[in-house]
């Protein structure tokens, strides 16, 4: 017997670490639940915990992280499952990646100043690149490659989330993936 399935669609939510990608998921996944629709966060770093014994965050730990985050996120989305994927991923061959694995794919973009990030910083990694006990954060002393084309714009300095949310979803929506 043949089994169909409908292919779900992913977000990638990128952007530098504390520019507001976490809040928008957050917002994202409520605002999606309250449709009916059962969706998969899968949040860098408490994957990272499960896939890296050891994390090193360097570049050949991180294409590692990203091949192995994109391919459970096309795995969950071939079975039916959408999926939110809130992750830096700060070279844009990560993401590139998971939108040619993804049929329904796209690109948010949370755009926020580098000094806004520093400020927020609630993980200290900013904090920890400046006293040199981190030394790869994205933005600091790692290239962010900004998508050149992402299907939405959020700007996480001045943007409410839940209104961010809307309009991510009205992207969904527009291009029939929801």
């Amino acid at each position: 017997m043949e089994r169909k399935r409908k292919d779900a669609f992913a977000i990638w939510i990128t952007g530098l670490p504390a520019s507001g990608k976490s809040t928008l998921a957050a917002s994202l996944e409520a605002q999606l639940v309250e449709r009916g629709v059962d969706v998969a966060v899968l949040e860098s770093d408490a994957l990272r915990e499960k896939l890296s014994e050891h994390p090193r965050y360097d570049e050949e730990e991180r294409d590692d992280f990203y091949k192995q985050m994109a391919y459970i996120g096309a795995l969950l989305t071939q079975h039916g499952v959408p999926v939110i994927f809130d992750a830096t991923a700060n070279r844009r061959l990560y993401r590139d990646r998971a939108r040619q694995m993804i049929p329904k794919f796209i690109e948010v973009y949370v755009d926020s100043p580098l000094a806004t990030c520093i400020t927020r910083d609630p993980k200290g990694i900013y904090r920890r690149a400046r006293e040199g006990t981190l030394t790869s954060v994205p933005g600091i002393q790692a290239e962010y490659e900004p998508p050149p084309a992402p299907e939405a714009v959020v700007h996480g300095d001045r943007e409410n989330a839940c209104d961010a949310a809307r309009r991510v979803i009205a992207r969904i929506e527009e291009l029939r993936y929801l």
